[in-house]
């Protein structure tokens, strides 16, 4: 088929690219939530401490936040199917290297070449639906897309964890191997290629080392407490504040900030998603080194939390769409904060029903009021040429902040050393608890007092946030019918990606934003928007 060909979703090659997508996006984010199950298995196999386990984490979480963006350059550049297949091999090569992993650090190597895997796959995902299937179906297709990459984000840690106890962890990676390489038979058999003619010649490829370098520095000055580098990571993201101001073709054009909304909403991304980073790397390891949960068990802990998102985001989107996002997004964090303060209840042979459910349902029921609107208001306050790489910028603030948290907040709640000691662990856990806590309510503050926006008369029959949850990336939005993925032309439209990351879910995949050429008029789009709006 020749690019930028589409094709009806009821055709043979409509069903394939759908499946293809599903499965690939869904590993991606799924290795998230599953290797954090993993932790106190991976920690004891591997004699490691707490240091080892935040690298575990975060040296995934490092690469993919820092090349995002670039990997969807690359495909709008190099076409879309090519760049999503390199992703999906390396990440089934570096799944496998993950699994024969003899020590930590191997580990931690093979998982900051995952994260890089990830950032060429992640992108792809949303962008080969808008732009290989036909305008008529890709409302249908990005809600099947949605609709069961909830399905396995929900799944996805109850399974993982079962095959973590009959297995063991070696298991959680082994399994990527197979079915990424189901994945890249399809896309090479039946996904067509696709390019974006208006792609710029130049990529922004310093700016995304430079910011990886200063991440890099950041990450393991705050794990290993070396003032030092901290002081070269926050240079180093100077830095790279300097060069998106010079590049002509920036990574993240500065003009984006120039709207108040659209800052308010990532200072708000930014301490929330801190605090959830916080939230879901150290309840699971509370729960089987000190309440003594299996892993299946603490993989189905925080089930729901994920339902909730399935079944309230769609409503709290279009009530912010009606009403606006100041009162959601200021009322989400506060409920999350008492969800958080509730979980300090979990210790030594904590009750699920009396101990861990109350603050896992306060908690998410915070989560499902705040990330639909989140992602309405950053939609908003840019035009909709702006709106691809605008939730690409906020997908990046969510996982960098996540990426600090996990970095910072073992060693300011005094979890730095080994874990083996539950009374130790459990006090340090309350710390960490409230410090996630306090992130939180800065959160909401921000929202109460910075999102002062005009009321809105739209009567929108749908919501821009598809959510999904399937696993503790970040946010993301859904594309418009126009099909918006990570693209950079003349329109300066270059990426986006549950929660959506589509919807913005802190347990959700990602859908990525873009230009395409059939792009339509606001109108024919899947998915109702504000007028726009812009803050002084």
């Amino acid at each position: 088929m020749p690019p930028n060909r589409t094709v009806r979703l009821k055709s043979a090659t409509g069903r394939w690219i759908l499946l293809a997508t599903i499965l690939g996006s869904s590993m991606a984010s799924l290795d998230a939530t599953v290797v954090s199950v993993a932790l106190p298995r991976i920690g004891e196999s591997l004699h490691t401490d707490v240091a080892g386990l935040q690298w575990t984490v975060n040296g995934y979480t490092l690469t993919l936040a820092s090349f995002i963006l670039l990997g969807g350059s690359l495909g709008d550049r190099l076409g879309r199917r090519r760049v999503f297949v390199w992703g999906i091999v390396g990440f089934a090569l570096t799944s496998l290297l993950c699994a024969v992993s003899v020590n930590i650090e191997m580990l931690v190597v093979a998982r900051l070449l995952q994260g890089v895997a990830g950032a060429l796959l992640t992108p792809g995902s949303l962008a080969l639906i808008s732009a290989s299937l036909d305008e008529r179906d890709q409302g249908s297709a990005i809600g099947l897309w949605s609709g069961l990459g909830g399905v396995a984000g929900a799944l996805g840690p109850l399974l993982g964890g079962g095959l973590i106890d009959l297995v063991g962890w070696r298991a959680i990676f082994l399994l990527n191997v197979p079915l990424a390489l189901v994945v890249a038979v399809i896309a090479v058999r039946w996904v067509p290629e696709s390019r974006d003619p208006a792609a710029p010649a130049r990529i922004d490829v310093p700016g995304a080392v430079i910011v990886a370098c200063a991440l890099g520095a950041l990450t393991l000055g705050l794990i290993d407490g070396y003032p030092v580098l901290i002081g070269v990571g926050v240079l180093g993201l100077a830095g790279f504040v300097l060069v998106e101001l010079r590049s002509p073709n920036p990574l993240v054009p500065p003009s984006l900030f120039g709207s108040r909304v659209f800052s308010a909403a990532n200072l708000v991304t930014l301490f929330v998603y801190a605090a959830l980073g916080g939230v879901f790397f150290l309840l699971v390891l509370q729960l089987q080194l000190v309440a003594g949960y299996s892993p299946m068990a603490s993989g189905a802990a925080s089930l729901p939390v994920t339902l909730l998102m399935l079944v309230l985001s769609a409503p709290a989107g279009r009530w912010a769409q009606r009403h606006g996002p100041r009162l959601p997004m200021t009322a989400g964090p506060l409920l999350a904060a008492v969800g958080v303060f509730a979980l300090q209840l979990v210790g030594a042979e904590a009750n699920y029903l009396t101990d861990v459910l109350p603050g896992v349902l306060i908690f998410g029921l915070g989560l499902a009021v705040m990330v639909a609107p989140l992602t309405g208001a950053v939609l908003a306050a840019v035009p909709v040429a702006d709106a691809g790489i605008a939730s690409g910028v906020n997908n990046a603030v969510a996982r960098t902040a996540q990426l600090l948290a996990v970095a910072a907040l073992p060693g300011l709640a005094g979890l730095s050393g080994d874990f083996g000691d539950p009374v130790e662990f459990a006090a340090g856990f309350d710390t960490a608890m409230r410090w996630c806590a306090v992130l939180l309510l800065v959160g909401a503050v921000i929202a109460g007092v910075l999102l002062r926006v005009p009321r809105q008369t739209p009567a929108p029959e749908r919501v821009d946030c598809v959510p999904h949850c399937a696993g503790s990336d970040g946010p993301a939005l859904a594309p418009t019918t126009s099909g918006r993925h990570y693209v950079r032309g003349p329109s300066r439209v270059r990426g986006a990606i549950r929660n959506g990351e589509a919807a913005v879910s802190p347990l959700g995949r990602e859908t990525f934003g873009g230009r395409n050429p059939r792009r339509q008029p606001p109108s024919t789009q899947a998915g109702s928007r504000l007028p726009r709006r812009r803050g002084r």
